[in-house]
């Protein structure tokens, strides 16, 4: 098993094919140019000891070290061994809203970036408990199932928007429904779901979905995002906002909050409700729910002892630039008599 500890200096590899490129260029140039000056043959007995060959392979040397160079700062390590680590903590599945409605901006910088802050932090509190996410608007999404890589949820946290759902509006039935399908079955472990809605359901069932969500023994805490004054929903376009969301009369949309269907959902599961337009006041309150919860124990194979590797490019890189120094662009005279390119008429 490896890993690579520097991501960001990969891109760096993308500059070989363009110094390739602007190698075999100056080549084609360079014959062009000779071409015109005059006869290949007549400019070859000229220049006797030229060699296309060794500024090639000076060309083919210096590439090679500064991929090294490259990989030394990517930094590879490699796993050693694999351990079975024990680890207490929850299952816990976020349903987040994406509908439309989550553009609307009574909550800066909006109620669905707003969702994405308190879930970030959230995990950011986290401690050996596994996640999954689930996106939802007229219907429910998987993004990501339940992992305990926090990092890879939170890149995925960050990629959701209302076009990740086809069908518009809020159905808090479906996001309930699919989130119980995360959670294992066979194993006792405490499940939790954090649902983040405006509260603004267009469907029928959520209450329902709920009661049979706490037969499973899963506990849900609602938070929600928006004002009771609520506010129109923004179309932009390059994030300038073009226009408003209208209605089949032509009349500006106005999306309010909605908390009571979010506080029935969390009562039927004996959860809680919040109001998520405090960030401070969402993290003190789900630390405390999260430390009145059971932890369970389980096990998670992982990779330990990672060793980096980054001395062996590097050691490899400085070494080819060395023998580069002793690489000159004229022939070599033992070269020249072993006559490997039928040089000798």
């Amino acid at each position: 098993m490896y890993e690579l500890d520097e991501k960001k200096y990969l891109p760096l590899l993308f500059i070989i094919p363009i110094l390739v490129v602007v190698f075999l260029f100056n080549l084609y140039w360079k014959r062009k140019k000779q071409q015109e000056f005059g006869d290949l043959e007549m400019i070859k007995k000229l220049s006797p000891e030229s060699s296309g060959f060794k500024t090639g392979l000076k060309f083919i040397v210096l590439t090679l070290a500064f991929a090294c160079l490259v990989i030394g700062l990517v930094n590879p390590k490699i796993g050693t061994k694999s351990e079975t680590i024990k680890r207490e903590g929850i299952d816990i599945v976020f349903a987040v809203d994406v509908s439309k409605s989550m553009l609307c901006e009574d909550v800066a910088p909006s109620r669905l970036e707003k969702s994405k802050q308190i879930v970030s932090q959230i995990i950011n509190q986290l401690v050996g408990d596994r996640i999954g996410i689930v996106a939802y608007a007229g219907s429910a999404f998987p993004v990501l199932p339940i992992t305990t890589d926090y990092g890879v949820a939170k890149m995925f946290l960050q990629s959701m928007n209302p076009n990740m759902v086809s069908s518009q509006g809020t159905s808090l039935d479906d996001a309930i429904k699919l989130s119980s399908t995360y959670f294992d079955d066979d194993k006792k472990t405490s499940k939790l779901l954090i649902l983040i809605s405006d509260g603004e359901d267009h469907s029928e069932g959520a209450s329902d979905a709920a009661e049979e969500a706490n037969k499973l023994g899963l506990k849900i805490i609602t938070i929600g995002l928006g004002t009771p004054k609520g506010g129109p929903i923004p179309l932009k376009e390059n994030g300038r906002v073009l226009s408003f969301k209208r209605d089949q009369n032509n009349e500006v949309v106005v999306t309010k909050l909605n908390e009571e269907s979010l506080k029935v959902i969390a009562k039927n599961t004996k959860g809680g409700y919040i109001n998520g337009n405090n960030t401070k006041e969402v993290l003190e309150y789900i630390k405390k729910a999260l430390d009145n919860i059971e932890k369970n124990e389980f096990e998670a194979q992982q990779f330990t002892d990672y060793n980096s590797q980054f001395q062996w490019f590097l050691g490899m890189a400085f070494f080819l630039l060395f023998i580069d120094v002793f690489f000159l662009e004229r022939k070599t005279e033992w070269l020249k008599k072993l006559n490997l390119f039928n040089e000798k008429e």
